[in-house]
């Protein structure tokens, strides 16, 4: 019998709620390219350049939300890939950087456009477009209700432990519950696609305002001047999904968690000291970490362990003892 068969484990560090997830995105793809399509065609079908452009608009969404649900599928089916080394989590946060560079891309063209119509105005067909605009908006917030993210603070998931203590491998696998300790586990995939559908959504309440007030008093500088404002906060949004994903990407220690003050805590009692200490995030609500410590009297690899179980947001550990 392999004696080493009990000490292998799986590195799957999906979100709790990947698949109730990955159904919804792909529910609004099809709620956005139903939509996209009907407006399209009547539009073609009416003469109504409002609402082919419209349709246009709303199939860059779907494509970027498209993004992300390729990405929650594939993330899933090779969940157990060995060929990935820490899992599939972080596919959610390439998905993510990728949509947030498009949402980047739509932001300026929308500013673009409404630079060269405050330049050039052009006339505007008040009821018809305003139609379209309320259609968008309900389409929107439709959308953006399916893909909230109401069950992200809970997760379940497992824990590994890595000793060497002078060179001997000591490999414990424990599955256990994880609570939120303050290490709240954000799915940047399904964000992306909610910050898309939030982002249709500014644009057409900003679009009635702005038509509201066109038709009422004559203001055609209304809507271009409106769609600038709206480039300006969906560019806001965009930077933010950037700087948080690439730094998942390029695996920068998670800020604003506390956990690297929390394994800190735990684990520099007495004389025992952490020379080393890399902590990394693999999937959401996951992280992994590798530990260096330096003690007089190095204690028991369970010891160790036993001090980081209360983490909940620790799903992959490595300890390395050594005597000081």
């Amino acid at each position: 019998m392999n004696s080493t068969a009990g000490l292998a484990h799986e590195h799957v560090f999906l979100g709790a709620d990947h698949q109730r997830n990955e159904r919804r995105v792909w529910l609004v793809i099809a709620l956005t390219a139903s939509m996209m399509v009907a407006e399209i065609v009547a539009g073609t079908i009416y003469g109504s350049m409002a609402l082919v452009a419209d349709g246009w608009h709303m199939s860059t969404h779907a494509g970027a939300m498209l993004i992300a649900a390729l990405a929650y599928t594939y993330s899933r089916r090779h969940a157990r890939d060995p060929r990935f080394t820490f899992g599939t989590g972080k596919l959610g946060d390439l998905a993510g950087f990728a949509s947030a560079i498009v949402l980047a891309l739509i932001a300026l063209l929308i500013g673009w456009e409404s630079f060269v119509r405050l330049a050039h105005p052009v006339a505007i067909s008040f009821e018809q477009a305003i139609a379209v605009a309320v259609a968008g908006l309900l389409v929107n917030l439709l959308s953006a209700w399916l893909l909230r993210d109401d069950h992200g603070h809970h997760h379940h998931g497992h824990s590994h432990s890595h000793a060497h203590p002078h060179d001997h491998h000591d490999h414990h696998h424990n599955a256990r519950e994880q609570h939120d300790h303050g290490h709240r586990g954000r799915d940047n995939n399904l964000r992306a696609a909610y910050l898309h559908v939030l982002a249709d959504a500014l644009t057409s309440v900003l679009a009635i305002a702005a038509l509201l007030l066109g038709r009422s008093y004559g203001w055609l500088w209304a809507d271009p001047a409106m769609g600038v404002v709206g480039a300006l906060v969906i560019v806001r949004w965009s930077w933010s999904l950037i700087r948080e994903t690439g730094g998942v990407l390029i695996d920068a220690v998670p800020q604003g968690e506390g956990l690297v003050e929390d394994i800190r805590t735990a684990l520099e009692c007495g004389e025992d000291r952490i020379t080393d200490l890399h902590v990394w995030q693999v999937g959401p609500g996951h992280h992994a970490a590798i530990v260096s410590i330096a003690s007089p009297a190095p204690k028991a690899p369970a010891d160790y362990k036993a001090r980081l179980a209360h983490l909940g947001a620790l799903s992959h550990v490595t300890v390395e003892v050594q005597p000081a």
